[in-house]
């Protein structure tokens, strides 16, 4: 490794675009070349890894479950998503109740954690996964904010790579409207937060300094990556090709073609 990259001692990946492609409703995946041999040879090599998508459609061990289905080695506890982060921050923040903008799995972790989800009088709003979002939805949130719930946010990213191209991100344009509304703060719970990053460093014990981030997006796992000074590897199997990638503002460690170069690394 170059001299000035740290060792690394643990392992976080992006799902979508760097082990997988999904279709739209999030229900099929086709996993890329190299993902299933290179988190294969981690285990035998006794290295740790969790894998942490922006997507937080399923609970974490529905999520692995899919995964495993196609074939990826993945254990319950080794996926994590933003609500996994979500349900600590809230829990070390003393928030005892929250309004889930989302679908069914959103609140998942949430409520394993402890927290009370109810529609009025919260300490926290919530925004996740919601394809099915409606005005009434945005104006409720509103609402709890401007009685004094703190606004926690899963994903603030516009797409995302799936097998049709970029697809949309909706906790992003649902939490745009209701910041435009409100005017509020957000606590972002998945990537590029670097809250995500601790919470992935106590999940795997490692350093953050020592945590190989291996991700598709520049602005979000590179991102996340450089701000917490975490060694950073850019795939270009997402929608940013080598040419893409050299135009970006963040820059990684290592820019692979794939994750099957990835131990060729360390």
């Amino acid at each position: 490794m170059p001299a000035n990259t740290r060792p690394v001692e643990g392992f976080m990946f992006d799902l979508d675009g760097t082990l997988i492609l999904s279709d739209r409703s999030l229900g099929k995946y086709k996993v890329l070349p190299g993902a299933v041999d290179t988190l294969e040879e981690l285990a035998e090599r006794d290295i740790p890894f969790v894998l942490l998508t922006n997507g937080s459609a399923y609970p974490p061990a529905e999520q692995a479950a899919k995964l495993r289905s196609v074939g990826l080695p993945v254990k319950d506890e080794q996926m994590l998503t933003p609500s996994s982060v979500a349900a600590d921050l809230m829990t070390r923040n003393g928030e005892r109740s929250a309004l889930v903008l989302g679908s069914e799995g959103v609140g998942f972790c949430l409520t394993e954690a402890g927290i009370e989800l109810r529609q009025d009088e919260v300490d926290a709003v919530y925004i996740g996964w919601h394809p099915d979002c409606s005005m009434k939805d945005i104006e409720d949130a509103c609402n709890a904010i401007w009685a004094g719930a703190t606004l926690y946010v899963a994903s603030n990213v516009p797409f995302f790579a799936s097998a049709a191209g970029r697809t949309m991100g909706y906790s992003y344009a649902i939490t745009a409207a209701i910041r435009a509304i409100t005017k509020a703060p957000m606590i972002l719970t998945g990537k590029p937060s670097l809250d995500a990053l601790r919470y992935v460093s106590r999940r795997l014990g490692v350093p953050m300094t020592r945590v190989g981030v291996v991700g598709d997006d520049p602005s979000v796992e590179t991102a996340m990556a450089n701000r917490g000074n975490a060694v950073s590897f850019g795939v270009t199997t997402g929608f940013n090709k080598a040419a893409d990638w050299a135009a970006q503002p963040h820059q990684p460690d290592f820019l692979l073609s794939g994750v099957g170069e990835l131990l060729k690394k360390i």
